[in-house]
C-alpha cells in the first residue's frame, strides 16, 4: 500500500504541481537543500531558492506541459520518461527527457535530467 511519503507518491505530485504551475506545491516535495543536475553532475541548482528561481522561470512558458510516458520506481529512486511541451527561444515544440529522483524522508533529494532530441513543432523527429 502506497503512502504519501512513498518515492513514487511524492514524484507524482511533483508532477501533478509542475503541470499545474504551483510553485509553492511544487518546492513541498523537495527538500530544503536538494540539488537539481544535468546528468550526470553539472549542478543546475542548489537549494530551494534557486529550484524557485528556475521553476518561476520555466512556468512563464505558455505551453509549459509534462507528459509521463513511463515510470520505474526502484526503492528511493524514481525515473520518470517524460515528453514536455516547451517554448524554445527558436519557437513552440517538446523534448523528450529522462528524470531521475532521489526521495528521502517523504522529499525529493536530489534530481537529475538526461535530455533528449528536441523537436520543433512543423519538424519532424525520433
Amino acid at each position: 500500500m502506497m503512502t504519501a511519503n512513498d518515492p513514487e507518491a511524492v514524484v507524482q505530485r511533483q508532477l501533478d504541481a509542475y503541470n499545474a504551475r504551483d510553485v509553492e506545491a511544487l518546492l513541498a516535495t523537495y527538500g530544503e537543500d536538494a540539488q537539481m543536475f544535468e546528468h550526470p553532475d553539472k549542478l543546475l541548482a542548489n537549494g530551494a531558492a534557486e529550484l524557485r528561481k528556475r521553476f518561476e522561470a520555466r512556468f512563464q512558458e505558455p505551453n509549459l506541459h509534462a507528459t509521463l510516458l513511463g515510470r520505474t520506481v526502484v526503492g528511493h529512486t524514481v525515473a520518470d520518461h517524460e515528453e514536455v511541451t516547451r517554448n524554445f527561444p527558436e519557437g513552440p515544440g517538446r523534448i523528450r527527457l529522462l528524470m531521475i529522483y532521489e526521495v528521502q524522508g517523504g522529499r525529493i533529494s536530489r534530481a537529475w535530467s538526461i535530455v533528449g532530441e528536441k523537436i520543433l513543432n512543423g519538424s519532424t523527429g525520433s
